[in-house]
């Protein structure tokens, strides 16, 4: 019999992380293990506000399932019994883990996925002042890829004052859903010219219509916006990219077929994470194999990680050891 155990935990940000809806220090995660035995297989996720979730409510979702999981609840059958979003996450990567460690098989062998490479990450820059951001990219100059938290009000100077600190280095933005049509405008083509390679989530899901009319200088990527494949249809014409998170869409077992139906439906494809840990990272660089943006730095921007970490050199992210998770 399959037992549920599920806990909240804490983890310590490196100094500050800051978007456009606010600052924090600490990150808070759940983690959802299935016991059987001696295998035990492990899930974390991370609430978001933004999406009506919070500590309390998801913990409720993954306990309420403890029984059915007693009970003989599969991994496919989760994907009913629960909607897309932080509680199906952690259960189903739990599912998938325990699955691997009882079959002693690696996940992505479970999956018909080709064994997983070393990935090139994003590294995030959060949202600072100009002379600040610049500071921050100097030390950073070294990664190949930066991304640049943004808000509206200054973000011209924030990018001009990050192109001066780090030369050459590709260039993302994320707005969060922070800038109006009017900054859209005025931004983008500026942007281009500086080189930025894309622009996440620049209006408010929902809201953004517009993008569909109007000429993009700059490819745009759906992250708010983009959930699981219901989200696919009405994203069509608007954006050029989706940002595909295991916490949008309840798990691995989702995230695979939106990867699959987005590069279908002719989307670019980029992986993102929330702020969290190694255990976090690693269902994701499956999935993350082969798209053109991973942004799976979660673990650098933490002061402390779990015990084995995924190991990174500079911006390059290993596969995850089984003794982790999968």
């Amino acid at each position: 019999m399959v037992t549920l155990e599920v806990r909240s935990e804490t983890w310590p940000v490196r100094g500050a992380f800051t978007i456009s809806r606010g600052s924090r220090t600490e990150v808070e995660v759940i983690v959802a293990e299935l016991v059987d035995g001696d295998h035990r297989g492990r899930g974390e996720c991370v609430p978001y506000a933004r999406y009506g979730e919070s500590m309390e409510s998801v913990h409720e979702q993954i306990e309420s399932l403890g029984g059915a999981i007693s009970s003989g609840l599969t991994r496919e059958e989760l994907q009913e019994a629960l909607p897309a979003g932080a509680a199906r996450n952690a259960l189903d990567c739990a599912f998938w883990d325990l699955e691997a460690k009882r079959k002693g098989k690696r996940v992505w062998e479970l999956a018909g996925l080709p064994a997983p490479e070393p990935l090139t990450t994003a590294y995030t820059l959060s949202l600072d002042t100009p002379d600040a951001m610049r500071t921050a990219a100097k030390a950073h100059s070294m990664r190949p890829l930066l991304k640049l938290k943004l808000a509206g009000p200054g973000d011209l100077e924030r990018v001009r004052a990050v192109r001066e600190g780090v030369g050459q280095a590709d260039l993302i933005v994320d707005a969060n859903e922070g800038w109006s049509l009017e900054n859209f405008s005025e931004l983008a083509p500026e942007l281009a010219r500086l080189g930025v390679k894309m622009i996440e989530q620049p209006l408010p899901a929902g809201d953004d219509a517009a993008l569909g009319e109007m000429t993009r200088p700059v490819p745009v990527c759906a992250d708010e916006a983009c959930h699981d494949r219901a989200s696919l249809p009405a994203l069509k014409g608007r954006y050029d990219i989706v940002n595909i998170k295991l916490d949008k869409t309840g798990g691995l077992t989702e995230a695979l077929a939106l990867k699959r139906d987005a590069e279908a439906a002719g989307f670019g494809v980029m992986v993102g994470c929330m702020l969290a840990t190694s255990l976090s990272m690693a269902p994701a660089v499956l999935v993350a194999q082969g798209v053109s943006i991973v942004d799976l730095d979660g673990p650098l921007l933490l002061d402390r990680d779990r015990e084995p970490p995924m190991r990174f050199e500079g911006s390059l992210i290993h596969p995850a050891e089984g003794a982790l998770w999968g």
